[in-house]
């Protein structure tokens, strides 16, 4: 989560490093609100899919199942029945993509999935990124099924020669376009208690930029930072901002900061870029979304061959009771910030 920008010295908030924000916008999670088709309809079935259907016992068992987190169930609670419809339209997406897998002669590994799930956590802890999604009412096998499909889709658009964007090659191009972006500016700061102090100590990091370290251990405290780091120019602590934006790589300077305690003598380094590596799941994400596009088409068609017939008892009704059409939707279950739901393009 970026820092907020502090009109005054502010110590604690300043050294505090930063803290990664949970990152989340890799999961998607799809949620196509299926209307009634044709005329097949069974007390004992919940839905048909082609040749295929979905039981209501399953559907119970699968409500069921979700309910047994906590988290999930507190959300399902507040949901009514539109909880259960949504599990229902999960299940059927389930035989979908199943279909479409098959078809396209796309063949996606639990260790495929697994390995997709770790690229998106990155450094984020798996029970904080899950715990948020169960609050959405997503519970971990809807995580798991749902980078399935994203893997199935992926699959999709290669065997259909539309994933281009995200080779390897593709994404080191667009890494090279966008690598000045992702700059940070190394740098440090250092309290000393006087101006006389702040000078000598400013020559001193002009002269010998290896000095840093020892110095900060000298005045060490809450106002000093005790190793360089990297920031972006935007998470830069307030006071120091416009003198570590205009300063030379390798040189100081000094700020009276009376609210620090004295003089704060700024160290500011190199320029550091994040390592391709480290930013290709985000290039990845982006890119996938023409690619995504194209793939949802080809879902879309094999839906439409098979054929989705939802039993009545499962659609929205209006307040008389008579059903209501409802176009596509997403549930953003790891979105950035807000994760709220978003209609489909």
């Amino acid at each position: 989560m970026r820092r907020a920008s502090h009109p005054v010295w502010q110590p604690a908030v300043v050294l505090k490093r930063r803290v990664p924000r949970v990152v989340v916008s890799g999961f998607l999670l799809a949620v196509a609100v299926t209307g009634l088709s044709g005329c097949r309809t069974s007390p004992t079935v919940a839905a048909y899919v082609g040749d295929t259907h979905i039981s209501v016992a399953e559907l119970e068992d699968a409500v069921q199942e979700r309910l047994a987190e906590p988290a999930v169930a507190a959300y399902a609670e507040a949901q009514g029945d539109a909880f259960t419809q949504r599990v229902l339209e999960l299940l059927v997406q389930e035989e979908v993509y199943a279909v479409a897998a098959e078809r396209y002669g796309v063949e996606v590994t639990d260790a495929d999935v697994r390995a997709r799930i770790d690229q998106l956590l990155g450094d984020d802890d798996p029970d904080t990124v899950f715990g948020q999604l169960a609050e959405q009412g997503i519970g971990r096998e809807d995580i798991v099924e749902n980078v399935r499909q994203q893997l199935v889709r992926v699959g999709i658009a290669e065997a259909e020669g539309e994933a281009d964007a995200l080779s390897d090659e593709a994404l080191r191009a667009r890494y090279a376009e966008v690598r000045e972006d992702l700059a940070e500016v190394s740098f440090g700061y250092v309290t000393v208690p006087d101006q006389a102090t702040a000078d000598l100590a400013v020559a001193q990091l002009n002269a010998d930029p290896a000095a840093y370290g020892p110095l900060a251990a000298q005045f060490a405290g809450a106002a000093t930072l005790p190793a360089l780091e990297s920031r972006s120019a935007d998470e830069l602590p307030a006071v120091l901002a416009d003198g570590i934006r205009t300063a030379a790589p390798n040189t100081a300077f000094a700020t009276p900061v009376p609210e620090a305690g004295g003089v704060v003598v700024t160290f500011v380094g190199d320029v550091v870029y994040p390592a391709f590596e480290e930013v290709r799941p985000q290039l990845e994400s982006d890119a996938s979304q023409g690619v995504e596009a194209a793939a949802n088409e080809r879902i879309q068609e094999v839906r439409e061959d098979l054929g989705v017939t939802v039993n009545p008892r499962y659609q929205l009704r209006d307040e008389d009771g008579r059903l209501v059409p409802v176009e596509d939707g997403v549930v953003d279950v790891l979105g950035d910030d807000d994760q709220a739901t978003a209609p489909a393009e």
